[in-house]
């Protein structure tokens, strides 16, 4: 097959790296716009259920990801006013340019043609290939040809994020929560490398124009974050990427994810919101099922249709806990009063769609219940799933 993927981020060069170990014969291209090198963010979060799946879909690729992945250690809270608290766990984070570094050579390695600085949209003659894969992102250029057939939506969030850096190591996922005059304004950081951490600066829309944000220029906007954040930021600067941006954040879905030999991957297919931290996991899970999809199958159609009806069913989850976690972090200021420890347990619950339902006291109660008594417990877990299922189908009507 002729295959070009449209989009050099994690979906389309895996994607590339697994069809090529699969079929050398395979003439692949990788179509990028940007400059080699050259990438917006900071760092990426994962878990061991994605060194799992790529240790067994390309084990090369798998170590050199875990080789290079930076543990962090649990999560923190810093409650401004009350005690910190401290959950047990391991996460892991990588720079997403040494990602993309990484991606790029196993793909060149296997003789994939990697190709920066190609605008897709300003290319002199179509694409010529019997596959175009657009895994350009969340404001794919190659899904808008086709966003008549494939029924895009997209929800905007009500609150204001800000994605930056910081040179201070965050060895822990920290939740930093600031009151200020205008309202709580918080944090989410995490070390990906032995030198820097992703710091991303959240708040409600009311909060950001009472603090004047949206007045500031870049330099104003992170001066005004050092100062508010000092305590966590023991003097280190913050720092942007391609500009100090306050954003809405995006949920994307599409009814359909192809249309004739156009499929889509990763952000151009659909987004989960950031305080998930799944985005990277659902696309490489994108590409594995794609790729396992086209082995074997002489028929093209019924690839795509299979591909496409595995992974938006698989997606109904994440996309439910994604809903959820947001609306948790908009809605602040009903969970505020907790102590560290209650409003900490309510966080991690924050996927759950019993707790907009429910007083948070209340709330806190049965979640201490269910964790000590068996059947209780067992309940909590049967009628969770069964009201974000009900959720979704709401969601599709």
């Amino acid at each position: 097959m002729r295959i070009v993927c449209v989009g050099g981020g994690p979906a389309g060069l895996y994607f590339a790296i697994l069809m090529k170990q699969r079929e050398p014969a395979h003439e692949i291209t990788v179509l990028e716009r940007n400059p080699a090198g050259l990438t917006y963010g900071w760092g990426v979060v994962f878990w061991n259920d994605l060194l799992d799946e790529l240790h067994a879909s390309d084990p090369p690729t798998g170590r050199e990801i875990a080789a290079n992945a930076f543990r962090w250690n649990g999560e923190l809270l810093a409650l401004e006013g009350r005690e910190p608290v401290h959950h047990e766990g391991l996460g892991y984070g990588i720079g997403r340019q040494r990602l993309l570094d990484l991606l790029v050579a196993r793909a060149r390695a296997l003789d994939v043609s990697v190709q920066f600085e190609c605008d897709a949209e300003h290319l002199s003659k179509p694409i010529d290939a019997d596959l175009i894969v657009a895994c350009d992102g969340v404001n794919s250029r190659i899904r808008q040809l086709h966003a008549d057939r494939l029924g895009t939506h997209v929800r905007v969030g009500r609150n204001k994020y800000i994605w930056l850096g910081t040179s201070k190591v965050f060895r822990t996922f920290t939740f930093a929560f600031v009151r200020t005059s205008a309202g709580w304004l918080w944090c989410h950081a995490y070390g990906f490398d032995r030198q820097s951490s992703t710091f991303i600066a959240e708040c409600a829309p009311e909060t950001w124009t009472g603090l004047g944000f949206d007045r500031l220029g870049e330099t104003d906007t992170l001066t005004v974050l050092e100062q508010l954040f000092e305590s966590h930021l023991d003097g280190h600067r913050l720092r942007s990427n391609g500009g100090a941006r306050w954003l809405n954040f995006h949920t994307l879905t599409n009814e359909k994810w192809h249309d004739g030999t156009t499929v889509l991957m990763g952000d151009a297919a659909h987004t989960t919101h950031f305080t998930i931290g799944s985005g990277t996991k659902l696309a490489i899970e994108d590409a594995i099922a794609l790729a396992a999809k086209l082995e074997g199958r002489r028929v093209l159609q019924s690839a795509l249709e299979a591909y496409e009806t595995e992974r938006q069913a698989a997606l109904v989850p994440a996309q439910s806990d994604a809903h959820f976690s947001a609306l948790w972090f908009e809605n602040i200021p009903r969970y505020a009063d907790l102590d560290s420890k209650r409003f900490f347990a309510l966080l991690r619950e924050r996927r759950s769609p019993l707790l907009p339902r429910i007083p948070p006291p209340l709330y806190y109660r049965l979640y201490q219940a269910t964790h000590n008594v068996g059947p209780l417990r067992r309940l909590r877990k049967w009628v969770a799933p069964r009201i974000k299922a009900l959720h979704g189908t709401r969601r599709s009507s």
